[in-house]
């Protein structure tokens, strides 16, 4: 069989085949109804997932495999398209990137925070390990190597257009920066989270955004007047503006939880000087301690201890997993605590769901669609690419 030349050059014979078999799919006398419509899911799938349209032979692949050749299903066929690099380099570079600035741009450089992210979903690491594991995705070949004081590494593989399906490998943090096994956590003590997190402040940005990003509540949404104020710091007045029922109808709801849970990231900070993240064990950070004159009798932090008082209340609804004692010291066992709840795979899905079917769920069928995702989300590993897929398969049009 010769190659056939055409306007941009030599056809391969495999994707001459391809072209022919396509043209085969849709001539209106040699297609039936079934392989036409599975012809045109499969490039639906292919531009949700990857952003741009499908090769010749992937469109056939996807296709075939939408038809069940062979036994294969359409979440095979979505695994296919998830083989392109723009699934990498764009559709997750967007889905991650809001979660790393407090104005939750997705107009933001690659960094490490994405990269890992990316990295993480491309190899099937449990995404309940997000918040705790020691573990930051590089490009170990990448020209510029990874700095704790500069962007630079990630900067230079988007500058190149890296093809980060390939490029990026995970390895520890402990490996590639100063801090020790105890200070890791995940996406918690990467420099871009803690650049926009931890910088100045009262550490309380990191949990705040991290319950918006993460667990798909913001604060006003998890306000519990009913628990325990015992461990709200000393920089919350008691009587704003001298009037004690604004703290105990308000502020004390959101503070009661928060309070507690951000204690364990008293060992961090970000220098500005130095544009690195800083820790400092055993010794708890002086913003700690800021405005501790607006109430002396508030809570003193020691250590970097932390307790969960949404177990108790009507925060319990989050979900909170039971073999996980409620309590801990440091970043990664808080870290833990929030990415096995209920409540984190369910926004991790809700957030799949949006990316690739462009709209929250809106009536039953989607919510079906989204309470089946989070149960194989719970029951299969954390997997979120297989989220992608099955997001992908439902939202590929009759």
């Amino acid at each position: 069989m010769r190659m056939r030349r055409t306007a941009a050059g030599v056809r391969t014979r495999t994707g001459w085949i391809a072209s022919v078999s396509i043209a085969f799919l849709l001539s209106g006398s040699m297609s039936s109804p079934a392989q036409a419509g599975a012809l045109e899911q499969a490039r639906r799938m292919h531009d949700r997932l990857a952003g741009v349209p499908p090769s010749d032979q992937m469109l056939l692949d996807m296709t075939n495999d939408l038809n069940g050749v062979g036994g294969r299903t359409g979440i095979d066929a979505a695994y296919l398209a998830m083989d392109d690099k723009g699934f990498y380099n764009v559709t997750l570079k967007n889905f991650a990137a809001p979660w790393t600035n407090e104005s939750q741009s997705v107009f933001v450089p690659l960094n490490d925070y994405t990269a890992t992210v990316i990295g993480m979903i491309r190899d099937d690491v449990p995404f309940n390990t997000l918040l705790s594991a020691n573990l930051v995705y590089i490009d170990p070949n990448g020209a510029t190597p990874y700095s704790m004081t500069n962007n630079n590494h990630y900067a230079q593989l988007e500058a190149n257009d890296t093809n980060l399906m390939t490029a990026l490998v995970g390895v520890p943090q402990t490996q590639v920066t100063d801090l020790p096994q105890a200070a890791v956590a995940g996406i918690f003590t990467t420099r871009a989270a803690a650049e926009a997190f931890f910088i100045a402040g009262t550490n309380r940005a990191m949990f705040r955004f991290t319950m918006l990003n993460h667990l798909c509540n913001d604060m006003e949404q998890v306000k519990d007047i009913t628990r325990s104020p015992d461990r709200i710091r000393q920089d919350v007045s008691r009587s704003p503006g001298g009037d004690s029922r604004i703290f105990l109808n308000n502020c004390i709801g959101c503070h009661t939880g928060m309070d507690p849970m951000t204690q364990a990231f008293a060992y961090y900070d970000y220098d500005e000087v130095q544009q690195r993240i800083v820790y400092t064990p055993d010794q708890v950070q002086p913003k700690y301690f800021n405005n501790a004159d607006n109430f002396r009798p508030g809570f003193e932090t020691p250590d970097d201890s932390w307790t969960n008082y949404w177990r108790a209340g009507q925060n319990q609804l989050l979900g909170w997993d039971s073999s996980l004692p409620g309590s801990g010291a440091g970043a990664a066992s808080m870290g833990a605590e929030l990415a096995n709840s209920d409540a984190f795979a369910q926004c991790q899905v809700r957030k799949v769901f949006k990316t690739i079917c462009f709209r929250d769920p809106v009536d039953q069928a989607d919510r079906d669609q989204v309470a089946t995702m989070t149960s194989a989300f719970r029951s299969g590993g954390a997997n979120m690419k297989l989220a992608f897929a099955q997001a992908a398969v439902y939202c590929k049009g009759p």
